[in-house]
């Protein structure tokens, strides 16, 4: 067993360091939640030593067990160990703001994109969406569902959403697929044995898991009670952040359930904000605030993009803080372990049906669509080019052809 400490940072971080370290990365973290893993081992394992290897990859276990923002939630665990909890904020704010502020400045410059040069260049937003979410769904795949058993719980879930088209379905799917994962997935492999040191009991740990309840339960009651709009958006927000399995680009037939189903947002002024936060760095769940600000809601513009923040993050960094006590205990228990598996089969077969639609549906209507998503996928997987460049590769090539 490793020692309590393997978690502890080198040393306690002033408000500054930790706030510029992350703005850092908040600025040059391309590449999705995967590569942001990457920028954070070299930046704060490797550079700056506030953590060890084995610390960081216990809390990457943890973060990739939950549902929410995995990156994310490992740099508010990292500031959280630097600084305690303004540590925490100040990381969040660092990696979180930069990419928000970029999404938040297209939702007011949208509204411009008119005549056929704004429409070319809103369609081959659109068409990157295509390619980013079927490149998603791949590599999901390959990791999550490497066996039939987890295979057929993904299958399972494309058919409960195809035909219970709604967020029930969504929400059914996942439900089965953690079932199916108790009954199918018990042999998983224990983890590596290691632990982390947090500076509170386990008894606030409790608390915040209880708040993060409450919230789920609580907040579609209220919303119903107290018709306020920017209720009603947190509300949403939340219930999608509180239900990501999988990795960040899950979120995206969870938030298609909430605002284009009810009419909040146009299905093409959705895709085209998830094409444009291909382009920027940071987290993927930021593209909240770009929703947020366009939301048919009155609670939108500013107001609205910062609701969209705290709503989707708060759920899984809630969670995040109140299972980081239990971490140690929970991690070696063959019913958890089988939970979340099932459950990350089941995301995988949620994200493939929204591949389908809405991502297809909207964008690809001539051979030509094809032609161009294909190319982005191709550009993607097996050159590996930078999504923002595939993003720019693309938007130019639909402007040159005149697309759609």
């Amino acid at each position: 067993m490793a020692s309590p400490d393997v978690a502890r940072p080198n040393g306690t971080g002033t408000a500054g360091e930790i706030l510029l370290t992350f703005l850092k990365l908040g600025l040059t973290s391309f590449g999705g939640p995967i590569a942001h893993l990457g920028y954070f081992r070299n930046e704060l394992v490797l550079r700056r030593r506030w953590i060890d290897e084995s610390g960081y990859a216990d809390l990457v276990a943890l973060c990739q067990f939950l549902p929410g923002p995995a990156s994310s939630q490992i740099g508010f665990a990292l500031g959280l160990l630097r600084g305690g909890l303004t540590g925490a904020l100040l990381a969040w704010a660092g990696f979180t703001l930069p990419s928000a502020l970029l999404l938040l400045a297209f939702a007011y410059g949208a509204a411009g994109l008119s005549g056929p040069l704004g429409t070319a260049m809103l369609h081959g937003l659109k068409l990157v969406a295509v390619a980013v979410v079927a490149q998603a769904v791949w590599g999901m795949a390959r990791s999550l569902c490497p066996d039939r058993q987890r295979a057929t719980i993904a299958l399972a879930a494309v058919l409960i959403v195809v035909f219970m088209p709604t967020a029930l379905g969504q929400l059914t799917a996942i439900a089965t697929g953690a079932l199916a994962g108790l009954w199918w997935c018990r042999r998983i492999d224990a983890p590596a044995a290691g632990q982390l040191a947090v500076p509170y009991t386990h008894r606030l740990g409790g608390l915040l898991i209880g708040l993060f309840l409450l919230l789920l339960i609580g907040l579609p009651d209220a919303a119903a009670l107290w018709p306020a709009p920017a209720l009603a958006l947190v509300e949403a927000f939340y219930r999608a952040g509180a239900l990501v399995f999988g990795g960040g680009h899950v979120v995206l037939p969870l938030l298609e359930a909430q605002f284009v189903e009810p009419g909040w947002i146009s299905p093409d002024a959705f895709l085209a904000g998830y094409g444009a936060a291909q382009a920027v760095p940071g987290p993927l769940f930021t593209f909240s605030a770009y929703l947020g600000a366009l939301a048919a809601p009155a609670a939108n513009g500013l107001a609205g993009a910062a609701l969209g923040l705290v709503g989707i993050f708060l759920p899984g960094l809630l969670l995040l803080l109140g299972v980081l006590p239990f971490w140690d205990r929970l991690r070696r228990q063959a019913g958890a372990r089988a939970l979340i598996a099932g459950s990350n089969a089941a995301v995988v077969g949620v994200l493939g049906a929204a591949l389908y639609q809405p991502v297809w549906t909207s964008a690809v209507a001539t051979p030509a669509d094809f032609a161009i998503a294909l190319a982005a996928f191709v550009l993607l997987t097996v050159w590996q080019l930078p999504p923002w460049l595939t993003l720019l590769a693309t938007v130019v090539v639909s402007i040159a052809i005149g697309q759609p």
